[in-house]
């Protein structure tokens, strides 16, 4: 394994059908610390490969190695844990829990692992959602249910959600896509910020080539998946 790797997969092939793989990778590397631009068209795999690297997927083959752990040889309660211990997710709609507040929401993941707790910077986990909303410019919304943010209110949340604890590995997948170009740069910025202050390595899922100069690295998946070449 590559010791500056935070993501490698080699001879990897996944397909929901027998014998109908969607991605056979031969080798892709992200090196830790790096900002990545994950591009490619509609249906070419990306959120696939995003599941791959999470462990909420399997390849049929190869080995798909993610923050020093084989995710192939972990249990399906291991992989989980490793994703919910060490990578924080932006979905592309957010996926908040509307039963819960915002502050509920943001602290979820420190209240279920232990590791992303242990990481926490203030005195208690509610301490450092509350530090973390109030930089993003929440502070007045923090027992508001999460169905009655903006948009915009949403997205800041779901950042702070995904990188309390300090997670390794934060995946972001289409998360500006109903953005206007205002926001969407609002919210590069503050992902970039968190990122850069944990050393976090970011990869980064859209369609919106307009993004990739913010950007280390480009990798179109078209290039690396064998089965579009």
């Amino acid at each position: 394994m590559n010791a500056c790797a935070a993501i490698q997969l080699e001879n990897v092939t996944f397909g929901y059908e027998p014998r109908t793989p969607l991605l056979r990778i031969s080798k892709l590397v992200i090196e830790a610390g790096r900002r990545v631009f994950l591009y490619g068209p509609s249906g070419c795999g990306k959120t696939t490969l995003l599941g791959l690297i999470t462990g909420v997927l399997k390849p049929q083959e190869g080995n798909c190695i993610v923050l020093g752990k084989e995710m192939t040889k972990l249990s399906a309660p291991a992989r989980d844990r490793h994703r919910g211990s060490e990578m924080g997710y932006i979905f592309q709609s957010f996926n908040l829990i509307p039963c819960l507040s915002v502050l509920q929401n943001v602290a979820l993941p420190c209240r279920v692992h232990k590791l992303r707790r242990r990481r926490i910077v203030h005195s208690t986990v509610t301490q450092e959602a509350v530090h973390l909303l109030t930089r993003l410019g929440m502070e007045k919304h923090l027992d508001r249910n999460v169905s009655q943010l903006s948009t915009g209110q949403q997205q800041r949340v779901a950042i702070a959600r995904a990188v309390i604890g300090r997670p390794n590995l934060v995946i972001a997948d289409e998360p500006t896509s109903s953005l206007d170009s205002d926001s969407r740069q609002i919210f590069m910025d503050l992902l970039f910020e968190f990122c850069n202050e944990t050393h976090a390595t970011l990869v980064f899922v859209s369609h919106d080539r307009s993004l990739m100069e913010k950007f280390d690295e480009q990798i179109a998946l078209n290039e690396v998946n064998r089965t579009r070449l």
